[in-house]
């Protein structure tokens, strides 16, 4: 009989994959690339439904690739997760949000394991892929997967290797960017390298699960931390009228010790705002007191405000009220090209702007509608009648598909949050 290394290795075995989101429909599809079957599980049957379709709805999955991975059997979803009795190995790639109280919500991912529990037959790797906090895979996951007559590493294996998609990103995807693994014991390892392996052109073992944790809540966490001292940088230079976008890109002149963060109206995503909090929540299980994340966490959530305490006093210079003034934000999206809205600023802000009486309006190429509280707005045309006939055009996210010209010509006032205006200068553009 084959055992499980064999087949990971011959490409025999069948790959299940639960989440079909942002991380688990690209890594569904780089598996049946590789030559895996492979099955997606999502309770969300319009997503199955569009899989099944060979309809891609995540932006870094073409429509071809998928299609031709559904067309030749290689590929498909379902809701049904009996089915992952069938599998070899399965991906659990579901959310992780924080709660309110800014306590991480793990209900997902303990959702998600006892169901796999629920089919999961000997023999088979188990890997979480959902970004949570250093101990979760041991403390939480092992336990119900195990049960009482399993011993992982033995019976079963499981792993975590943390995903580091970048939606939008041109050059980077699921295949080339090196993927990181940890165990729960040495052999666990061993059988996650032997799937990650034939996937993904890099794979870095690391000691155990929690290292593997660890690496990714570090990665954001100093993405977060960077881009905060970038930001209170620019409350000091915006007191002192120094430009600090040019002094970013003349820092960044130094061909060694510095690397350029640039400042914003704050972050967004499924990570960078969220991760952080994961790992200065389990740091104070310990006793210990994550002041560097507090910290940033604290300078780039309140941005939003900022901007918009900038804007009236641009306005005010104007012998014009915000309350009032009709302002049309770009891009409300959490960074340029994408279509995800999760912890935007650019929502704070259009909230912020409607508590001060502004009348808001949006633009957005990959967000045709959104729901802001009680209200449903649709993004407004980018026309140069629509543009001339706003108070203010203030930029939220840098799309490359905005006709930036077309907004340098003809507005009566741009607050630039991106510096997306780099190029064109004068008094009717001001940057943060």
């Amino acid at each position: 009989m084959e055992s499980l290394l064999q087949k990971l290795h011959g490409k025999t075995a069948t790959v299940g994959v639960l989440g079909l989101g942002y991380v688990g429909l690209p890594l569904a599809v780089e598996f049946g690339r590789a030559g895996y079957r492979v099955i997606g599980f999502d309770l969300d049957q319009a997503k199955v439904d569009r899989v099944n379709q060979g309809d891609s709805y995540i932006s870094d999955v073409e429509g071809s690739f998928l299609g031709a991975l559904v067309a030749s059997g290689r590929l498909r979803a379902t809701t049904d997760l009996s089915q992952i009795a069938q599998v070899d190995a399965i991906s659990i790639c579901v959310p992780t949000p924080l709660r309110k109280t800014k306590d991480p919500d793990i209900s997902y991912v303990k959702q998600s394991a006892e169901q796999v529990a629920s089919y999961l037959r000997n023999d088979t790797l188990v890997v979480l892929e959902s970004t949570t906090y250093p101990g979760t895979t041991d403390e939480l996951v092992a336990p119900i997967l195990a049960g009482s007559d399993r011993v992982i590493g033995r019976d079963i294996f499981l792993a975590f290797s943390p995903e580091r998609v970048d939606p939008g990103n041109p050059r980077y995807h699921t295949q080339n960017t090196p993927k990181v693994v940890g165990g729960i014991t040495p052999r666990c390892t061993e059988m996650a390298l032997a799937l990650y392996s034939q996937v993904i052109g890099q794979v870095v073992a690391v000691g155990t699960a929690r290292e593997a944790e660890m690496v990714k809540l570090l990665e954001n966490t100093f993405r977060a931390v960077n881009i905060a001292l970038v930001n209170e940088l620019l409350l000091m230079c915006d007191r002192m009228g120094i430009d600090i976008w040019k002094v970013v890109d003349a820092a960044a002149t130094k061909p060694f010790g510095f690397m350029p963060f640039y400042p914003g109206p704050g972050i967004g995503g499924h990570c960078i705002p969220i991760d952080p909090m994961y790992l200065s929540w389990k740091a104070k299980t310990y006793d210990f007191f994550n002041r560097f994340i507090e910290l940033a966490t604290d300078i780039n959530g309140n941005m939003p405000r900022f901007v918009v305490t900038k804007l009236m006093r641009i306005l005010n210079d104007r012998r014009q009220p915000l309350n009032g003034a009709r302002i049309l934000v770009l891009g409300v999206a959490y960074k340029p090209d994408v279509t995800d809205v999760r912890e935007s600023p650019g929502l704070e802000i259009l909230k912020l702007l409607v508590q001060h009486g502004a009348v808001t309006s949006y633009h957005d190429p990959h967000v045709p509608s959104l729901a802001l509280g009680s209200e449903n707005l649709l993004s407004e045309e980018l026309t140069e009648q629509n543009i001339r006939s706003k108070d203010c055009i203030l930029v939220a996210t840098n799309h490359t598909a905005i006709d930036w010209a077309l907004v340098a010509r003809h507005a009566r006032l741009v607050f630039d949050t991106r510096n997306a205006l780099s190029r064109f200068e004068g008094p009717d553009i001001v940057r943060l």
